[in-house]
Formats: C-alpha cells, structure tokens, sequence
C-alpha cells in the first residue's frame, strides 16, 4: 500500500514512543489491508462449479462484495485522515509563541493583558496616532518577525461571525481605509463574514467550501518557498495555500477580529500559547517552539 509507505516516510515525530506506536498501526494497516484485497478472491473456493446452486442473500440484504467495498473505502478514508493529521503534526513543530503587539492595534481593539485576545469594541481609545498603528482598520499584528525559515501559530476564531488572520509584510499601509488584504498589498489571508463566507484573495478572490466552521485556525509559513498555508486544526484539513510568494521582508502574524457588529461579533480572537498535538497513541503531548522567528 503506497499510502502507508508514504505515511510512515514522511512522518518525523521526534516524542519518546511514537515512531513505535506509529510502526505497529502501520504494520496493522498493512496486514489489514491485505487481508480485505484477498478477501473477495477468497470468499467462494475456485475449484467446485456454483452455476447451479443457488444461494439466498444474506437476511440483511448486503452480498459479501458489498461488505468488502465497504470496508475497502473505510479504509482508504481512515488512511488519508491519517495522512492529514500527520501533516497537520509536521507544521506544528514550527510553532511560535506569538503576542500581540499593542503599537500596531486600532484604537477600536481591545486587547488582553497578556497579548494572546483580542476583540473589538464600541469606543475609541484615546491612544497615540503612531505610524506602527492601523486606522481606521481595525487590525493588529503580532510582535514576532520572521525574515527567514518556516514558522506557525494557531488562533481560537470559535463564536465569532467575521474575522481574518494571515501574515503581513512590514511594509504594509496602516493608514486609510479601503485596503484590500490582498498579497499585491503585501496581505496574505484568509477570512471570514457573514458567518459562513470564507474567502482567501489571491491574484482573484478564492471562495472556500469547508467541510465544516473551524474553531481553531493554524496558520504555516516557509519563507525560503514562498507558501503560506491555512488549515482547521481540529479537524486536520487543509483550507487554503498561497504558492509563488516572494518574500523580501520581514513578516508579521496579521488579526482583525473585524468590528462587533451589535454584539454579534464579540467574541475575541485567541492566540493558543501552547499548540497541544496528538500522537498516533493519542497522547497529547506540547509542541516546542523551533523556529528562526524573532521578537
């Protein structure tokens, strides 16, 4: 089975135990796997003539090809969800420790002690108009940088109705309004509206059809390739990727929580400070940060 033999290559789990656990679900996969391709073959013995007998369906009404087909395509979805998921663990070992950085944040945004929430609120703060500082765009970016390696953060975008997360360049306009987050304005992201809107703005507007509303959104960069990848982290799917970026600066976590809309949209964005990741044995064990990043 390629798949596995994929699986088990590309997987890079330094965690005590792991490649362990991760090489008998492998050798059990692969045992299984041969298993249900003889299973058809052996089913009805070739050498006796059955043209004349004939043989009532099972009383649940599914002949034994069925069930194999079955358990064939079962299989096959388990192995690609495996697949993904270790993917998903692949990037996660690039994770940054990321916070907010209070000099970039429109005076609307409301930000935790901390540095890991941020929400939008009704009243303007009386804060310095400072050149680092988005307006009227309510937008703040992280403090970490990154002008070289790969590196990756994940954000709680759970209860909200709008939001975009990304990367930006340095250079990008903080002053005025109608700036599209777009990579030809040195924004690489993806966002949310209405609720169930996704979007990605790449040289034209990508319109995402998820499996589902993410709660946890990852976000992986790798400066030296030029991608800038999104995934759902709970549910270990891929959403989107930017490919054939040229990167000549540094670059920036980017969060807009995007305005409250009434009290709509008031939950918060969460930088998670620990990226929690799944081993085949599911333990859950924390992610290091390992990365060229700098604060």
């Amino acid at each position: 089975m390629p798949y596995l033999v994929c699986l088990y290559v590309w997987i890079d789990i330094r965690s005590p135990g792991c490649e362990v656990n991760l090489t008998q679900i492998c050798h059990y996969l692969l045992t299984y796997s041969k298993y249900l391709l003889n299973c058809s073959r052996d089913a009805i013995p070739p050498t006796k003539n059955w043209t004349e007998v004939n043989i009532p369906p099972p009383p649940y009404g599914r002949s034994v090809g069925s069930v194999v087909t079955q358990l064939k395509e079962e299989f096959i979805n388990g192995t690609e969800k495996l697949i993904a998921k270790a993917k998903l663990i692949r990037v996660q070992e690039y994770a940054v420790d990321v916070s907010l950085d209070p000099d970039t944040a429109n005076a609307h945004l409301i930000l935790s002690d901390n540095g890991k929430q941020v929400c939008c609120g009704d009243v303007e703060q009386n804060l310095p108009d400072n050149p680092e500082r988005f307006n009227p765009a309510v937008n703040v970016l992280g403090k970490q940088s990154c002008s070289s390696g790969r590196f990756y953060y994940e954000v709680q975008v759970k209860g909200k109705t709008s939001w975009d997360l990304g990367i930006a360049k340095e250079s990008v306009s903080r002053k005025g309004g109608n700036i599209t987050l777009s990579p030809e304005n040195g924004f690489w992201t993806m966002d949310l509206s209405d609720g169930d809107e996704y979007i990605a703005i790449d040289e034209l507007v990508a319109h995402l059809s998820l499996k589902s509303n993410p709660e946890r959104v990852g976000v992986f960069v790798d400066y030296e390739e030029g991608l800038i990848s999104f995934y759902d982290v709970e549910a270990a799917d891929h959403l989107y990727t930017f490919t054939g970026c040229s990167f000549t600066e540094k670059l920036y976590p980017f969060f807009s929580p995007c305005t409250n809309d009434k009290g709509r949209n008031s939950a918060p964005l969460i930088i998670c400070p620990e990226i929690w990741r799944k081993c085949p044995d599911m333990i859950s064990v924390p992610v290091l940060c390992r990365t060229k990043c700098r604060v």
